[in-house]
């Protein structure tokens, strides 16, 4: 790639992310009410065959969802982990080809994360958990990095290492994914990877980042 093809110079600043807690980390898990999405829930039925079917609706934010495919790219395991069973999610979850998606009407997010730890062979050190309410707690006392949205409550604020400014369905995923990638010294050169993906016309190059 030559220089002119290059973006402009990022001006990073001091990273909120200790480094060295930032290179530590190799899965990182997202709730999805009031994270992924702002907490709004649209709730109703259709008619079908004769029946009612009940529906939920969701709205997500397309540059969080390229934030979490960044972090992928880099080599970082990436979940879900909710307290609703919803289509939705397994939806979104499969086009960003999350690692893991765990929908546990309980919310029993803890000893849900602890079996997915055990699958991939990462301890509670290594994990970075975002969310925002008191379900998450638990999880956010519990993991090394714990971190909560700009719009969560006191409680989850309290219990976290980070909270952010964006609120949860508006950016905040993105911002965390940019931190923390910034943190590790990945972020400039996952930007210019990206870019250059889609600058050349080589379907061996240009391989499909979900957003």
């Amino acid at each position: 790639m030559s220089s002119t093809d290059r973006l402009p110079p990022l001006v990073v600043h001091a990273p909120r992310i200790e480094p060295a807690l930032a290179k530590r980390i190799r899965l990182v898990c997202f709730d999805v009410d009031g994270v992924l999405t702002d907490g709004g829930l649209y709730l109703g039925s259709a008619q079908h065959e004769g029946g009612s079917v009940p529906f939920e609706l969701k709205r997500y934010d397309v540059q969080d969802g390229l934030g979490m495919a960044m972090l992928r790219e880099c080599g970082l395991k990436v979940a879900i982990i909710t307290g609703r069973v919803s289509e939705s999610v397994a939806t979104r979850a499969r086009e960003l080809r999350v690692d893991a998606c765990i929908q546990d009407p309980q919310a029993r997010k803890l000893p849900a994360l602890k079996r997915l730890c055990e699958s991939l062979g990462i301890s509670l050190d290594e994990v970075a958990f975002v969310g925002d309410d008191l379900p998450d707690i638990a999880v956010l006392r519990a993991v090394g990095l714990p971190v909560a949205v700009g719009n969560c409550t006191a409680e989850a604020a309290r219990a976290s290492h980070l909270q952010l400014s964006a609120r949860g369905g508006f950016g905040a995923v993105r911002e965390f994914c940019e931190l923390l990638l910034t943190a590790r010294d990945e972020w400039t050169d996952a930007v210019e990877r990206y870019v250059h993906s889609r600058s050349v016309d080589d379907v061996a190059v240009a391989t499909e980042i979900p957003q």
